[in-house]
């Protein structure tokens, strides 16, 4: 009796299950507010140099003494204020006179960090990435060796320390030190989750379910975080409430089951066969003994079979047989490209003509429906077709989008930038969610948690260049808009070349990852092949895993809905 077997008589589709759901939202929830913290603790609002003379008069008026000066008027201190005759001093601003947004006061405007001094905040920025590719590495490890339990609620633990820490940052080192921990948390905290609730999901949950729930809780985290630094009023208090959330997930362990199928990898079946039960009595399952006994012997037969032990299996593992090699390598690359579009086009909410405040809400808003429509199209023509329209579209889109502002005037246009950006908002959350979990169920499960972390840590490095895409169309319109459609038909195209994973039972060990998809031609879509969600696949439907390294053919394992 093999895995899949032994947890739908334990329940598959139970009460555990959807408490693994519900609590995946709220790390989804809590990592939303946190990854966009940094953008929101770093709003520069509209600002000019102190004089005396301006304090008793309105914005409007300040805003056209300085209108002369163009680009240079926030950083242009006057010497004297006579009518329309303006003299400049020439010592450099020391005081700034701010019109916070919705009255949010933000570090860089608290600290003065605007003008000569702005580079301190993106100093504090690139820490904090620099925290994310070290955090997706360490706990990706972690994740393998002592649990995905342990690894998700550590990672949300330095998430917490490092918010909690920052809003006592009152010089450069300070804040570059702390916002690095904090980054630690940025990725980390989400996918060891996501990873550990897969593995316990019944294939129907794991489209429209999960997805649409996914969809629900990053729309909420993405609505709450600018509205409550605005309710705030102080990125200090903003802080202390995202690292407040980020706390709770420590209680997380009295709950959460260790992953069953890590703990056998582990060679621990008596563990994984505990967890098992428990999951059967909160499901309130009745199973024999002798079916897990059943699954002990498979779990010992498979394990002598095995030439390569599983709990010694690395990330190089991956490249050392031809099919998995090639499936691992193009992960990497599609993943890569998705996350610098993800980044460039979800953080780029300034510069729209509109508050950054109402921007963030706009994007938000389009989550929801792009999880549900992830839901229905993998459950209807699979993952892999699902990934390929979505970053197909949306790349099209910004290409249309890049047609559109290299026209004169186009980037003046409130209602034309919102018209693209908000349905390639759409498109990327769309690419970006159904390749994290495409991903996931491409890699076999002894190295899952390091494999995805290397996956990870490969975009944390790709999305450095985000910020400088998005500089990038301050100098040319169209460039960046170019640029991403490029980027996002090459992933849509590389997609073509990996295997569907919807209706087919995920590998576990290496030997099923080598067998994973071989023979299966670009153009092979799950739409397209004839399966029943209800009854059992025919034998020409299964997927037949054949073991490397020379072994005997292993029985064709039953083909479980994905």
């Amino acid at each position: 009796m093999d895995f899949d077997k032994i947890l739908e008589k334990c329940g598959n589709a139970g009460r555990y299950q959807y408490l693994m759901i519900l609590l995946l939202g709220y790390i989804a929830f809590t990592t939303t507010v946190h990854y966009y913290s940094q953008n929101i603790i770093g709003f520069v609002p509209q600002h000019w140099c102190y004089h005396e003379q301006l304090v008793d008069r309105s914005f409007e008026e300040i805003a056209a003494v300085y209108a002369p000066f163009g680009k240079d008027a926030s950083c242009t201190r006057l010497e004297k204020i006579e009518g329309n005759n303006l003299t400049v001093s020439s010592k450099a601003c020391q005081r700034w006179i701010y019109n916070y947004d919705y009255g949010f006061r933000s570090m860089n405007a608290e600290l003065n960090w605007v003008c000569d001094d702005a580079y301190k905040a993106r100093i504090g920025q690139s820490l904090f990435f620099l925290g994310s590719l070290l955090g997706t590495f360490t706990f990706g490890m972690l994740g393998d060796r002592i649990g995905r339990v342990r690894a998700v609620i550590l990672a949300n633990q330095c998430g917490f320390v490092g918010d909690f820490l920052t809003t006592y940052a009152t010089n450069l080192v300070q804040f570059a030190t702390f916002r690095c921990i904090s980054g630690l948390a940025a990725t980390a905290n989400y996918y060891l989750m996501f990873i550990l609730v897969l593995e316990y999901l019944a294939p129907k949950l794991r489209n429209l379910a999960i997805s649409g729930t996914l969809g629900i809780c990053f729309c909420l985290g993405a609505l709450v975080a600018p509205w409550l630094s605005v309710l705030a009023g102080n990125w200090r208090i903003y802080l202390t409430c995202s690292a407040l959330l980020q706390l709770v997930v420590a209680l997380f362990y009295f709950v959460v089951q260790e992953s069953a199928q890590w703990l056998i990898t582990r060679t621990n079946v008596e563990g994984a066969i505990a967890r098992l039960k428990h999951i059967a009595h909160f499901n309130g399952r009745q199973v024999p003994a002798a079916d897990f006994e059943a699954f002990r012997r498979n779990c010992i037969a498979k394990r002598k079979l095995s030439n390569q032990p599983e709990q010694t299996a690395g990330i190089i593992d991956l490249l050392r047989t031809p099919n998995l090699r090639k499936i691992s390598l193009l992960v990497v690359l599609i993943f890569m490209l998705t996350s610098l579009s993800f980044n460039t086009i979800s953080r780029n909410v300034e510069g729209l003509g509109m508050s950054p405040f109402v921007v963030f809400s706009l994007f938000a808003v389009v989550v929801p429906p792009s999880g549900f429509i992830q839901g229905l199209l993998q459950s209807r023509v699979g993952r892999k077709a699902t990934a390929f329209l979505a970053m197909l579209c949306t790349g099209l889109l910004s290409c249309a989008l890049g047609v559109a502002l290299s026209m004169e005037g186009a980037h003046s246009s409130v209602t034309l930038l919102l018209s693209f950006a908000l349905p390639m908002r759409l498109g990327i959350s769309l690419s970006y969610t159904v390749t994290s979990q495409y991903a996931s169920e491409l890699l076999p499960t002894c190295v899952r948690s390091r494999g995805i972390a290397a996956v990870h840590l490969a975009a944390a490095g790709a999305s450095f260049l985000s910020p400088y895409l998005i500089h990038l169309g301050t100098k040319l319109a169209a460039a960046t808009s170019l640029i991403l459609a490029l980027l996002l038909l090459t992933a849509s195209f590389c997609t073509l070349m990996l295997p569907e994973t919807n209706n087919r039972q995920l590998p576990i060990t290496l030997a099923d990852g080598e067998a994973f998809g071989k023979g299966e031609s670009m153009l092979s879509f799950d739409c397209w092949r004839r399966h029943d969600d209800d009854v059992s696949k025919q034998p020409a439907e299964e997927l037949k895993l054949q073991p490397i390294n020379g072994q005997q053919p292993a029985k064709p394992a039953t083909e479980a809905e994905v």
